[in-house]
């Protein structure tokens, strides 16, 4: 069964400075029908204003992945680390017993636009820890790289859930597949440009959601950037 999640039909609150769009159940967005998929908990496309962004703040026991499309994202946390995101970074950071860090955007002027994953994790109460990796474009282009698995193969960032998630460029004649083995669940969310996924025209912001199906197929891709996720059941 392939069911459709239509952008338009994401949870949206517009704070001014933070404009967001939630698949997900989130905040004061509750929709019974989209809690989680597997352990994929959160994808929120934020858009967050010049010079603003989230102040200091708590997370514990979740896996979460930062994605930015456009701008940059500044990161500091508990743990010491500082860094500015950019696009083509994958930023990883496991909450465990607890962490606290801050998200800004330090441009004067630009937008910062992004994706904010939360997984949540087969083990509770590990030691929390960061990580972060740039993935060129042309690796992704045409086809679908990892970028984050639960034991860092092909140089991806490492997660503790039993998850994976790839990143793809579509262009054109592009083409691209990845099995699902059986008893394991999809999902695929464009994250921006137009393309057709097992035979299906999605634009920025759809997703599509995959039980019971041995092949997710992206094709015919026009600017587009998918995300592509190979989950367990929970």
């Amino acid at each position: 069964m392939i069911t459709l999640r239509a952008g338009k039909d994401r949870g949206h609150a517009n704070h001014g400075w933070l404009d967001s769009w939630h698949s997900f159940s989130f905040a004061n967005y509750h929709d019974e029908r989209h809690i989680h998929w597997g352990p994929l908990r959160v994808i929120n496309e934020d858009r967050v204003a010049a010079g603003q962004g989230f102040g200091e703040h708590g997370h514990r026991d979740m896996e979460i992945i930062s994605y930015v499309l456009e701008g940059a994202l500044g990161h500091k946390d508990s743990m010491g680390n500082a860094a500015s995101i950019v696009p083509g970074d994958v930023q990883r950071m496991s909450a465990g017993t607890g962490v606290q860090h801050s998200e800004y955007n330090h441009s004067e002027t630009g937008t910062t636009h992004f994706l904010q994953i939360w997984i949540i994790p087969n083990q509770q109460g590990v030691v929390p820890s960061y990580q972060e990796k740039r993935f060129d474009p042309q690796d992704k282009q045409g086809r679908l790289r990892l970028v984050v698995s639960p034991d860092g193969a092909d140089g991806s960032v490492s997660i503790h859930q039993n998850a994976r998630m790839y990143a793809g460029l579509f262009d054109g004649s592009e083409r691209a597949e990845l099995p699902l083995a059986e008893g394991r669940l999809g999902y695929v969310h464009v994250a921006r440009g137009d393309v057709s996924v097992n035979g299906r025209a999605l634009s920025a912001g759809d997703a599509l959601l995959y039980q019971d199906e041995p092949l997710i197929s992206i094709e015919s891709g026009i600017g587009a950037e998918v995300l592509v996720f190979d989950l367990p059941r929970m």
